[in-house]
Parts: C-alpha cells; structure tokens; sequence
C-alpha cells in the first residue's frame, strides 16, 4: 500500500483525489487546514492566502471559530472518502493542558481520527506540544505530527527530539524533514527511537539519501499536498531506491504499521 504521509485539505477534494491517482497513490494522510492557496486565481489571491499560511506555521491562533471550521472540512473530506483519506486531528496550542487533553479527546479520538497534526508550535516554541504528547500517550500513543520548515529553527527540532525521548510511547514525526535543518534532524531521529521523519518538500538529493541510510526504518513518504506533489515526491524516494523492502516501507509500509493498517 502506498501512504502519502502528509497532505491538506484541497478544494475541490476532486483535485486531490485526481493526483493520487496519477501518482499511484492508495491513501493519504490528510491534516484539516486555514489556508487553501489551491483557491488562488491570481497573485493577489495566493497572497492573502500565503498571509494564513504564515500566521499558521508561525503559531499565530485565528482562534476558536477557525479552528472547527478546519475540524468540519476535515471530518467532512475524510467522511465522503473514508477509503482514501487518513484523518490526523489538529489541536490548539494556546489554550491550558487540561484543555488540549479535553481536544484530543473530541477532536481526534471520538472522530476516528488515526493521528494527531499538523501542529505548527511558533518559532523557538516547540515545548508547547508536551500536551499534546502526553494525551497521545493516554491513547495508546496516536502519532503526531509537527510542522519541520521554517520558521521551525534547529532549536525546536532538538526539543521535539528531548519530548519524545520523554514520551517514548509517542510516535513523533517530523515534517518536510526539518526543512533546511535536514542534517540536524536526521542526525537526531538516528539517536531517538520514536523521531520519524517525512519528507515533503526535500529539495537536496543527499538529504534524501543520507535519511534513509541512517534512520531507513523511520523516514516516511509525503507530499505537503497541495504545496508539493505526490507525483514528484514518490518520483524522488524512487530515483534513490531501489525495488524491495526499503522503498517499499518508505511509501507505505512503515506509516501503515503507526497507525496500526
């Protein structure tokens, strides 16, 4: 079964359903999501929606109105494609630990989610996901998944690594393979049992390539739908592999066994 690791919510769901028919793609893990730069007709248009891009990965919060507003679109998406999609149920971040409990409970567990994520900690914030961690493991630890490119710094990629090995129950994966911190986050998954690394946007073959020589059993296939290409993207891990079980656990196998496919 090939898994594409990581992809947002498109509008229309046709478009995407589209793509991962041409990319030979089974499933996608699917994150709800604020921006939809899909929507964009002309520059200013895919510049308002790059705006809520930013805010987002920045940690910035358009509070509890937008927030289940994501949480409906994904529910919905995941409900009228239950064979394609792979719900991960975002939660907040600014609000108390109790309370976050309280989401992951609502917005993950009682939905049928299999994940948690994206979560987009602001800049030199990372510790803001203990919570998240710790509700994780009190379901039988849910993987979650943290946003890794920028404005995520090397710091916060060694902070997410210090949480899981404090969590160790907790799968936690690594977006965009930590974007321009690729070298640092491999060399941190390598010594961190539950660190996972996906690999959307990874532009530098080597970086690729030194993954899966070093972490080959935690580093995952995945697009960032609709910002990459599930075409391009599953194209890359197969240039660097050869047919077997490698590339095999990397465009499926090892996402199916987290969430228990």
């Amino acid at each position: 079964m090939i898994i594409d690791a990581h992809s947002h919510v498109h509008d229309p769901l046709d478009s995407h359903l589209a793509l991962l028919d041409e990319a030979g793609v089974d499933r996608a893990v699917l994150f709800g999501t604020r921006p939809h730069p899909e929507r964009a007709v002309d520059l200013a248009s895919f510049k308002r929606e790059m705006d809520v891009l930013h805010a987002t990965v920045s940690g910035r919060s358009a509070g509890a109105e937008a927030h289940e507003a994501a949480v409906r679109e994904l529910a919905a998406a995941c409900a009228a494609h239950p064979d394609r999609f792979i719900g991960f149920g975002k939660v907040r971040l600014d609000v108390p630990a109790e309370r976050i409990a309280a989401e992951v409970e609502r917005d993950v567990v009682a939905r049928g989610f299999r994940g948690i994520g994206e979560l987009t900690p602001p800049p030199d914030g990372a510790g803001l996901i203990e919570p998240v961690l710790r509700a994780s493991a009190d379901h039988g630890g849910l993987p979650v998944v943290v946003h890794g490119f920028a404005p995520t710094t090397a710091g916060d990629l060694a902070t997410l690594a210090g949480l899981a090995r404090r969590h160790p129950s907790v799968p936690v994966v690594i977006s965009q393979l930590g974007g321009l911190n690729w070298l640092t986050a491999i060399e941190l998954a390598r010594e961190t049992p539950n660190l996972y690394l996906e690999l959307s946007t990874t532009n530098v073959v080597f970086a690729l390539r030194l993954a899966l020589r070093e972490v080959p059993d935690r580093t995952v296939f995945g697009s960032d739908a609709p910002y990459g290409d599930p075409v391009l993207t599953r194209a890359l891990v197969e240039r660097v592999t050869s047919p077997g079980e490698l590339r095999d656990r990397v465009l499926g196998g090892t996402f199916a066994e987290l969430i228990g496919l």
